[in-house]
């Protein structure tokens, strides 16, 4: 029996090696436990309110306004769709490939206070906008407070 001295480090760089090579060609698995975090499926927004709305952009270069589907069920917010292929090239040919194709979806859990039944939403230069405004009970009031010099109370007495 031989006895090795252990190397901690050498184990790391093992599993470095191993990080990267999944980084480069994907999970093995395309269902695979990682899917949520490493798919190429999942949909970039952007999201923002403003006193009477809150608006959400949604980038989906080259999908037609047809191909988007928008839904909300209670107060959760799903927006799904396809891109498709501008035909396939042979895999080995591709010197990069960082485009998507194919079906792509995500899932928001929205705020209270919004009204949901009147979502607004418009298409253009591959943004699909959704606009969704608050109830009135939800949105901020400004009320105008008038503040009295606390030394002109004093000499008024």
């Amino acid at each position: 029996m031989v006895l090795r001295r252990w190397e901690p480090f050498r184990e790391l760089v093992g599993m470095r090696g191993t990080v990267d090579r999944f980084l480069e060609h994907g999970s093995p698995h395309p269902h695979g436990p990682w899917v949520a975090l490493w798919s190429n499926n999942t949909l970039s927004l952007d999201a923002y309110e403003t006193p009477e709305s809150l608006v959400i952009k949604a980038a989906v270069p080259g999908v037609r306004p047809e191909d988007v589907d928008v839904t909300v069920t209670g107060n959760v917010l799903t927006i799904k769709g396809e891109a498709g292929s501008e035909g396939e090239v042979e895999e080995r040919s591709y010197l990069i490939r960082e485009r998507r194709y194919g079906a792509f979806s995500r899932t928001l859990n929205l705020p209270k206070g919004l009204k949901t039944d009147e979502i607004e939403a418009t298409y253009g230069e591959g943004v699909l906008t959704l606009t969704i405004p608050k109830a009135e009970d939800t949105r901020p009031k400004a009320v105008k407070v008038n503040v009295k010099n606390a030394l002109e109370g004093d000499k008024a007495a």
